[in-house]
């Protein structure tokens, strides 16, 4: 029976073999894929339309199922560019048979608003946060080195400061356990400085920092990570590989190196839950494992209904077999408050 990341890669296969909108119509099916919540191979079994699912018309849905009865042969490598992806389908089950797990997750450390690219309010993301139960999410848009995504400067940062206490007050009076962290995604450049004063990140709750640029050289990276976690103004590394699902393999570097010095630094490297990121993957956060790393999950979503994906990092760092101390959003928000504050002053 194939798998939902079976159809990803004959999807991602059939695209390579097409031409113009065919082409691009099978590789947005393939990255999909990913995001259908239930296997292609029990709908089928249903009787269920294949529209059902997401990117998927009637003229893909046809290939699909010539797929599914009679499945075609799978290599046994998959191309690097598209290996360690797993469908949140098989996130579900994975989760499924390990229910007490994930039952003490406080939140979520990666998000995007309205005030940089994202398209909910910080209120809309507190909302759907709410509905998850959680107690803490971390609002990081980006910061303004970044323009292509609407990067917020120190102005915009504090004014969005101002309606993150607003929410929470709102909240408080509400009587929900849910406080929103006012944090940011800060851009870093590849010897590891961001693009935002010290000054105006002293007021946030955490602070993330990713690479966003020269994230296709084939070189050894271990000094551009070693240089990012050294800088003392973040407390998170965001997606380091930089990878994409069959667009961009992401970046090399000695990451038993990378991993000890977080360690030693009491950092944390985080997986992004986006399901065409998913990085740190699984074969990384083995390595994380082995050092102690402390990992941080944020589903990097956009949009309220994006928090889903955690179920992914989630996944990810339960097949690595990664302890749940070891995982921040583990931690209560007093305790992940006190560790940003020990991390800051050991910086």
């Amino acid at each position: 029976m194939l798998s939902n990341t079976d159809i990803a890669e004959l999807l991602a296969k059939q695209a390579e073999a097409e031409t113009g909108i065919l082409s691009r119509a099978f590789r947005r099916a393939a990255r999909s894929a990913f995001l259908w919540p239930e296997n292609a191979t029990d709908l089928a079994t249903q009787n269920r339309s294949l529209t059902e699912l997401r990117g998927i018309g009637p003229f893909i849905e046809k290939q699909i199922r010539r797929w599914l009865d009679k499945p075609p042969p799978l290599s046994r490598k998959t191309p690097a560019i598209r290996q360690d992806f797993i469908s949140l389908a098989e996130a579900k089950q994975l989760l499924g048979r390990k229910p007490a797990w994930a039952k003490n997750l406080c939140g979520d450390l990666q998000m995007h608003t309205r005030w940089s690219d994202g398209s909910g309010t910080i209120a809309e993301m507190a909302d759907a946060a709410k509905e998850r139960s959680y107690e803490y999410i971390a609002i990081t848009d980006h910061s303004k080195g970044l323009k292509i995504a609407g990067g917020i400067n120190e102005s915009a940062l504090k004014k969005q400061g101002s309606e993150v206490a607003k929410i929470n007050s709102s909240l408080i009076k509400a009587g929900a356990k849910l406080r929103v962290l006012h944090s940011i995604e800060m851009n870093l450049n590849p010897r590891g400085e961001g693009d935002m004063s010290p000054k105006s990140l002293l007021p946030l709750d955490l602070v993330l920092g990713s690479f966003h640029s020269s994230l296709r050289r084939i070189e050894d990276q271990t000094q551009r990570y070693l240089a990012a976690l050294r800088n003392p103004n973040i407390q998170i590394l965001a997606h380091p590989r930089g990878r994409i699902y069959n667009y961009r393999i992401g970046l090399s570097a000695d990451w038993s190196r990378v991993f000890a010095e977080a360690a030693e630094l009491d950092k944390a490297l985080e997986i992004d839950c986006y399901p065409d990121r998913q990085d740190l993957n699984v074969g990384l956060l083995k390595v994380a494992r082995e050092h102690g790393t402390r990992i941080s999950m944020g589903t990097d979503a956009h949009h309220p209904w994006q928090l889903q994906f955690i179920e992914l990092g989630l996944a990810a760092a339960l097949k690595a077999k990664i302890s749940s101390h070891q995982i921040i959003n583990f931690m209560s928000t007093s305790d992940l408050r006190n560790w940003v504050k020990q991390t800051r002053q050991r910086s």
